[in-house]
């Protein structure tokens, strides 16, 4: 069997999209040699990283030989296709279309709305204070997680996890939103599937290992 491609992975602490790929890197058993990003300092704005992401935005990974890789569902996909086990979406098409729905709910409709550059700009031309920053965040978690909610309760096909009883895409999706909403000290009431999915997935070690608290930079 030939060794795993030495892939690196460009990273920070607190994010969403990062939490992603740490996750489905250590569920198949893979290792990503990591270049912290620090989107606090700007990093992610200097010409070497604009090279490798355009849209200034992280994670990005790269397998010598290889142009970089970016946004966090591809990537996942990407390792899913390459490294099949365990598998990350369903073996039938009415299945992968729905964890896909179920995690671009989380990663394209709801992440997006609290990322730096969000903050960055209601901040400064936006005119907000850090309350109704704090409440922009509370807004569009609670109105994502409490249809992710609705999407799960009672669908016969909501099993341990989103869809059956491993994870896969959708809760690596949900538990990265979980994650990040730690971090902001954000809570959303009502969501009693979605938190018990949570708490299952961080049982596993690959989520476990992947919490911003433990990454290179978080605050001590």
């Amino acid at each position: 069997m030939s060794n795993p491609p030495a892939y690196e992975l460009f990273a920070f602490w607190r994010t969403s999209a990062t939490y992603r790929v740490r996750v489905a890197l250590a569920l198949k058993g893979l290792t990503a040699h990591e270049h912290i990003v620090n989107l606090d300092a700007g990093e992610q704005r200097s010409p070497e990283f604009l090279r490798i992401n355009p849209l200034a935005a992280i994670p990005a990974l790269v397998e010598p030989g290889h142009p970089p890789l970016t946004q966090s569902l591809a990537i996942l996909e990407f390792l899913d296709e390459q490294h099949p086990s365990p598998p990350l979406l369903p073996a039938d098409a009415h299945g992968r279309a729905r964890v896909r729905s179920i995690a671009l709910m989380l990663a394209a409709d709801t992440h997006p709305l609290i990322t730096p550059r969000v903050r960055k700009y209601l901040t400064t031309t936006g005119g907000f204070d850090d309350a109704g920053w704090r409440a922009w965040q509370q807004q569009w978690f609670g109105t994502g997680l409490q249809a992710v909610e609705q999407r799960l309760a009672g669908d016969p096909a909501t099993g341990l996890f989103c869809h059956g009883d491993q994870p896969g895409l959708a809760d690596i999706s949900l538990a990265s939103i979980a994650a990040v909403m730690q971090v902001f000290k954000i809570s959303v009431e009502g969501t009693p599937t979605v938190d018990a999915i949570v708490a299952r997935c961080n049982q596993i070690d690959a989520f476990a290992h992947a919490a911003p608290a433990l990454q290179v930079g978080a605050p001590g």
